[in-house]
């Protein structure tokens, strides 16, 4: 993942346009893009700070409450795959894919083996 701006650069971009230059001036003089000058002032007249966002985080999982219930009564239930999986789920109105549905699974520690049954 990629490293922000060091502050010290966005304050200085924000006072060199706020000087008057314009924002492909001051993007070409400090090495940076022109968006990227542009979304720093767009932040600083919105918050007054240049300072960056939180970058990453967790996100939810998309199968959880009665769609993971489901779905592990389906594997409990017998020989399913995951793409019929995936179509339940849509059935139900949870649009998924296999490899979301697969996650899932691997997740809550069931594994798939060709010669043998869920795990």
């Amino acid at each position: 993942m990629t490293k922000s701006y060091p502050m010290e650069l966005r304050l200085r971009a924000v006072r060199f346009v706020e000087a008057g230059e314009s924002r492909h001036a001051v993007a070409e003089r400090l090495g940076v893009s022109v968006s990227c000058v542009i979304k720093w002032l767009q932040r600083f007249s919105r918050t007054g700070s240049v300072a960056p966002g939180q970058v990453g985080g967790h996100v939810k999982p998309k199968i959880a409450g009665p769609h993971r219930d489901w779905v592990l009564a389906q594997v409990e239930a017998g020989d399913v795959t995951l793409h019929s999986l995936a179509a339940g789920l849509a059935g139900r109105g949870l649009k998924v894919d296999a490899v979301t549905v697969w996650n899932m699974l691997r997740r809550e520690g069931k594994r798939f083996k060709k010669n043998r049954a869920w795990n």
